[in-house]
């Protein structure tokens, strides 16, 4: 009887220290957690702790939405400073055609001996003769002009100065400089930088235009008997000016477009976590796993002795 007393009075000891024995790697198993990270540990269906494997995710493949998402902004960014190339070449063809000398030159047909060269703009018309000298008159009157100078004229000036504010609301509506505000109001203001450029060739085309107009009716009208002329320099640089301002502010135009496609991820955000926050945070989470779901106990001090 004492030795079956003596069995029953160890059986607790022996499921103390098996019990202990149990704790023993689930302890080290926690401490390896802790010391790997917050989020590190996972709790099984079984109730055991697995470590997560920690492992970096592959990179996206060449094809993958990660990979467009990321090239598409520097498509949209290389696609505006085209634009603003094209347009800012094209704006200063425009502004160079006011002052160039040969908008209609006189014409040779049918003639064996020239002595002398008429030439004309928008603001004079002058003679050159055979020695190189050339004479030139300014116009006497602006209202005694003819209408198609007088639109001419305003037309063009029209073209530069709508060349020059859409110059200032492209460098503030591209990507690539810090003002103008969000992604989304600098797309608004590179679009109107668009539209003006677009409005600004097609100015410079309509004058260009309208004067090469009145040269090709009069050359071949045969009842003009008066000196003919024929297209110059002048006219051939503003078209190619306003042909570069229409494609750089249609591109300008399009890039809102691309803008809004593109896809936006959202961000929440936790507070800002420490590192002692987040070692507190899996010590914590330890001893809740640990704790036991039955009764509290209560030892006396002599308990361990």
């Amino acid at each position: 009887m004492e030795g079956f007393r003596r069995q029953g009075e160890d059986a607790p000891r022996t499921a103390g220290v098996g019990s202990l024995g149990l704790q023993l790697p689930l302890l080290i198993r926690l401490q390896s957690g802790a010391a790997a990270g917050p989020g590190a540990l996972r709790s099984s269906s079984s109730g055991r702790l697995q470590l997560r494997d920690r492992s970096p995710p592959p990179p996206p493949a060449a094809g993958a939405p990660g990979s467009a998402r990321s090239a598409s902004p520097m498509a949209s960014l290389a696609a505006e400073i085209i634009a603003f190339l094209l347009a800012i070449s094209g704006w200063v063809l425009v502004s160079s055609t006011l002052p160039t000398d040969y908008w209609k030159v006189s014409s040779i047909d049918g003639t064996v001996i020239t002595t002398a060269t008429f030439w004309a703009n928008l603001w004079k018309t002058c003679v050159t003769d055979s020695t190189g000298v050339s004479n030139c008159k300014d116009f006497p009157s602006m209202l005694a002009l003819d209408g198609y100078i007088q639109a001419c004229r305003g037309l063009m000036i029209a073209a530069v100065s709508l060349g020059f504010f859409g110059s200032i609301f492209a460098l503030v509506g591209m990507k690539c400089t810090k003002v103008g505000g969000s992604d989304q109001t600098k797309a608004k203001v590179a679009c109107l930088a668009g539209m003006i450029f677009i409005l600004s060739g097609l100015c410079s085309m309509t004058g260009c235009s309208l004067y090469a107009n009145r040269i090709t009716s009069e050359f071949f009208d045969p009842t003009f008997i008066a000196q003919k002329y024929e297209l110059g320099a002048a006219l051939f640089i503003g078209w190619a000016g306003a042909s570069l301002c229409i494609i750089g502010g249609s591109i300008f135009c399009f890039s809102i477009a691309g803008n809004s496609k593109s896809p936006r991820m959202g961000y929440t955000y936790n507070g800002a976590t420490s590192v002692m926050s987040s070692r507190t945070k899996v010590h914590n989470s330890a001893a809740d796993f640990k704790s036991p779901k039955g009764p509290p106990k209560h030892f006396d001090k002599n308990a361990y002795v």
